[in-house]
Parts: structure tokens; sequence; C-alpha cells
């Protein structure tokens, strides 16, 4: 699964905001506001990964246990379906 090109991730103070670009602007009203774990998942979205190499990225990067990587990994996969930035 990939994030559409025509969204960027920018860092703001200690936030992370996803916004549209190109043509985008026009379909898309507002911005999407993430955390930390949120960011890393869509940075690694960005390039194209797997449900698993997320969750493998996740156990990597943070002290989680796999269940909850996972739970974690489908919850951000659904609502970035849901906010349809998805290719």
């Amino acid at each position: 699964m990939k994030i559409k090109s025509d969204f960027v991730l920018r860092k703001v103070a200690d936030s992370y905001v996803v916004v549209p670009v190109n043509k985008l602007t026009l379909d898309f009203n507002g911005i999407i506001t993430l955390n930390e774990t949120g960011a890393f998942l869509f940075e690694r979205m960005q390039k194209g990964t797997s449900r698993e190499e997320l969750i493998e990225n996740l156990l990597a990067e943070y002290e989680v246990s796999p269940e909850k990587a996972a739970a974690d990994v489908d919850i951000f996969i659904q609502k970035a379906k849901d906010a349809d930035v998805l290719e």
C-alpha cells in the first residue's frame, strides 16, 4: 500500500500534519494531524510497503508488543483508507 503522491507530511512545532498539494487541494478540505508514531508509519507508506513491513518497522523502532504493533498498524491503515489518502 502507498500514500497518494499528492499528500505531504510536514512537522509544525511539535505536531505532524498531512496536507494535500497540486490538484488535491481542490478536492480535499483540511489537514490531517498525526502523532510521532503516525508520522513514522506515514513516511514508510509514502515509499510503498505492506502491513507486515509496517508492523516489523514499529517493532524495530518502538518498545511495543507484536499484538499492539499489529493493532496500531490496522487502525492507522483504516484511518488512511477513510481519509482517502491511499493509492
